[in-house]
């Protein structure tokens, strides 16, 4: 088995730019400016003053506190901080945090939540096993589980369910299951009788480089696609995405491409009209029968 030393989120696309992974990328990527002490007096003075012409604009940049922008590099970052943070409170490998966050959508409180609430029912339903199923082979051969070939144990591989598979089976398997979607994510032991996941880990020890790096993508894309509290910039061809305060003002979002969107409806802004107009409208203005009319 793999040491949880080899995980290292930057194996799987091995480019040049590994150093910014760890350097929170531009200090100007998408961060809001923030009210000193001074400012927020003056915006509750001007605020209670009705008569005052800027009363608006205040409102309206408070407004525009409520998200940030973030970069490809933002994003790397704020997956790592969540993963040191999973790690570091529960005092579990960074690949065993990854998992966990995966599985809870990227939600660092509802990880808290469910692992201090039940661990075991937690361990059990993502298939982070506490010891092996079966003992790994120790200086013997083994038959793999696949192709049913004699194989001596150090060209065996296996989870943390210690079932033994051969490398080139192990690599096949991953292989197939990063080519069909994100879902390779949460990949379990071939076995079809065990649950236990496989973590980054071991596909980075016996993925091609190819299949790493279609991995490191769907696990880049998983921050923003499952995680409620961000959503991709809508315009095409933008690579951004923005993190939202939920529950918080206005939903009117200027991404650094330049493109305006609402981020209720990720429809183009459309403030004062509410959502729900703009959805009948656009739907009256996709009826044929309606455009002749």
């Amino acid at each position: 088995m793999e040491s949880e030393d080899d995980f290292d989120m930057h194996d799987a696309n091995n480019e040049s730019g590994e150093d910014d992974f760890y350097s929170g990328g531009e200090d100007d990527a998408g961060a809001m400016a923030v009210y000193d002490d001074s400012d927020a007096d003056v915006a509750d003075y001007e605020f209670i003053d009705n008569d005052s012409d800027d009363s608006d604009d205040l409102i309206s940049h408070r407004h525009q506190q409520n998200y940030t922008i973030l970069s490809e590099v933002d994003i790397r970052q704020h997956q790592e901080d969540d993963i040191m943070r999973i790690s570091t409170v529960l005092s579990i490998s960074k690949v065993e945090a990854s998992v966990l966050l995966r599985y809870y959508s990227w939600s660092v409180s509802k990880v808290h939540d469910e692992w201090f609430a039940d661990e075991e029912k937690v361990r059990r339903s993502v298939g982070l096993l506490e010891k092996p199923v079966v003992p790994f082979p120790d200086g013997r051969e083994m038959t793999c589980g696949i192709c049913f070939e004699n194989y001596s144990y150090d060209r065996l591989h296996a989870a943390a369910c210690g079932h033994p598979f051969c490398k080139s089976c192990w690599a096949g398997y991953i292989s197939t299951a990063i080519n069909d979607g994100p879902g390779c994510l949460m990949l379990r032991c071939p076995d079809p009788s065990c649950a236990a996941v496989v973590g980054q880990d071991m596909v980075n020890a016996l993925a091609s480089v190819e299949d790493r790096q279609k991995y490191f993508r769907y696990f880049i894309r998983s921050y923003v696609e499952d995680n409620r509290k961000t959503k991709w910039c809508p315009a095409p061809g933008c690579d951004y995405a923005v993190e939202f305060i939920l529950g918080s003002g206005s939903y009117d979002v200027t991404c650094h491409c330049s493109y305006s969107f609402c981020w209720n409806c990720a429809e183009e802004a459309h403030r004062p009209v509410d959502c729900g107009t703009v959805a009948k409208w656009i739907l009256k203005n996709s009826a044929e029968s309606e455009n002749m009319n």
